[in-house]
C-alpha cells in the first residue's frame, strides 16, 4: 500500500455534481476529488445537452434551479471565457388527451414564474415544425437558456484546481473504513483519509453507499437516449424552442444546425458505459415523425447516458443517519447540470455546518425536502 494521502474533505465523482461541491468546498478546505475514470464526466454529465428550465423538474429541483441563475450569468471572474447562456425558449405541449396534464401544471407553475398558455395555432406558429393538428396547446417559457455543458464542468474543474483542490483520476473506490472519526478509502494500491467524504458518484452512488455501510437510497440509473438527425431544407431552426411531451415521451431540440431528439425514456440499468438501445432508436424516431412534419432519412449520431433518480425523483443532498462524516449527493436525475450551482453551494454550507445560504431558502426549498432521511 502506497503512503496515504490526506485531506479535509474527499469527493467521490468527478462529474457536475463533484467538480462543482470541490470547486465550492475547496475555498477554505483542502479537498480531494477521485474519479474512477480517466476522464471527468465521462458516463453522464460528458453526454448532456442541458437546458435552463425553471418549469421543468419537481419542486426541489426548480427551486435550485432559479437559485442557480445569477451564476450562470454572472460567473466567476476567470471561470470561462464563454457565456454559459444562450436563448433557449422551453415549449411543454400537450395533444387533446392531455390537456388536463397541461392545465395542473400551469396551475402550478404560475406562481413561480412567467409562463405563458398557447393555444393550437399559437404552438404552431411557435414550433412550426408540428404536424398540423397534433398539439392542442403548450406551456411557453421565454426565459429558458441552453446550458454550455463542457464550459461549465471545465470551469469547475478549474476552479477547483486553482484553489488548491487535487484532482485524481483512475482512482476507483473499492474499500471504506472509518477509524477514529477519519474516513479511510483504498483505491488500488493507494490510500487516502479525510474525515468528511462526499459522495458524488452518479449512478454509482448507493453502491459507495453500500462500502461505507451507509443507508440505501434506493437510487436507480436509467438509460436515456438522443439521437441527432437533419433539419428539414428551407426552414431555419436556430431559434425554434426545445419542444417537449407534456408526459416527457419525447423532446425536440435545435442543436448546432442540426436536431436533437429523445423518446425521453428512463429505462433501469446497472451501473455501466451504457450505449443506446436499438429500440429505443426505433421508438423515438416513430414518436418524433408522429408529432412532427419531420422524415428520419438519417441518423447522424447517437449515444445513451444514465440518469439516476430516488422514488420521488428529488435529489439526495445531506448527511446519512448511519454513517458519520459520509455525505450524500446524489440523484439529480436529468436536472443536474441546470441546478449544479445552487445545490453545490447548499451541500458545501451543509458540510462545513455552516447555514444555507438565504437566496437557497427564498426560493422555496427545505432541507428536508432533500435530506436522505426522507427515503428510509
Amino acid at each position: 500500500m502506497k503512503e496515504r494521502t490526506s485531506a479535509d474533505v474527499i469527493v467521490i465523482g468527478a462529474g457536475i455534481a463533484g467538480a462543482s461541491v470541490a470547486a465550492e468546498l475547496s475555498k477554505d478546505a483542502r479537498v480531494l476529488l477521485l474519479e474512477m475514470e480517466s476522464q471527468a464526466g465521462y458516463h453522464t454529465t460528458g453526454r448532456s445537452a442541458a437546458v435552463y428550465a425553471p418549469i421543468y423538474g419537481p419542486k426541489p429541483i426548480r427551486a435550485f434551479t432559479r437559485a442557480s441563475e445569477a451564476f450562470f450569468r454572472n460567473p466567476p471572474d476567470g471561470f470561462t471565457a464563454h457565456e454559459l447562456f444562450s436563448p433557449r425558449s422551453i415549449m411543454l405541449m400537450a395533444s387533446e388527451s392531455q390537456m388536463d396534464s397541461l392545465a395542473a401544471l400551469l396551475k402550478e407553475m404560475r406562481a413561480e414564474g412567467p409562463v405563458e398558455r398557447l393555444d393550437a395555432q399559437q404552438t404552431k406558429e411557435v414550433q412550426p415544425l408540428l404536424r398540423e393538428g397534433y398539439a392542442a396547446g403548450a406551456m411557453l417559457d421565454r426565459n429558458g437558456q441552453d446550458i454550455d455543458v463542457h464550459a461549465l464542468h471545465q470551469g469547475y474543474l478549474r476552479q477547483a484546481k486553482a484553489l488548491g483542490c487535487e484532482m485524481i483520476s483512475n482512482a476507483e473506490v473499492s474499500a471504506m473504513q472509518r477509524v477514529a472519526k477519519v474516513w479511510k478509502l483504498s483505491c488500488g494500491d493507494t490510500s487516502y483519509e479525510a474525515p468528511v467524504v462526499v459522495n458524488a458518484a452518479g449512478a454509482w452512488a448507493d453502491k459507495v453507499g453500500q462500502l461505507a455501510q451507509a443507508e440505501s437510497i434506493g437510487l436507480v440509473p436509467k438509460r436515456r437516449t438522443a439521437l441527432i438527425v437533419a433539419a428539414p431544407e428551407g426552414i431555419d431552426i436556430t431559434h425554434l424552442p426545445i419542444s417537449i411531451d407534456i408526459d416527457e415521451k419525447f423532446y425536440l431540440k435545435p442543436d448546432a444546425g442540426r436536431l436533437l431528439i429523445s423518446p425521453a425514456n428512463e429505462d433501469p440499468e446497472e451501473p455501466c458505459d451504457v450505449q443506446p438501445d436499438e429500440m429505443d432508436i426505433a421508438l423515438c424516431v416513430d414518436r418524433i415523425e408522429r408529432a412532427f412534419d419531420l422524415q428520419v432519412r438519417r441518423i447522424e449520431n447517437r449515444w445513451a447516458g444514465l440518469r439516476s433518480f430516488v422514488n420521488d425523483k428529488c435529489p439526495v443532498a445531506g448527511f446519512s443517519a448511519k454513517a458519520e462524516g459520509f455525505y450524500w449527493l446524489a440523484g439529480q436525475g436529468g436536472y443536474g447540470i441546470q441546478s449544479a450551482p445552487a445545490l453545490a453551494r447548499f451541500a458545501a454550507a451543509q458540510i462545513k455546518r455552516q447555514s444555507i445560504p438565504e437566496d437557497i431558502l427564498s426560493e422555496g426549498l427545505h432541507a428536508a425536502a432533500v435530506a436522505p432521511q426522507r427515503l428510509s
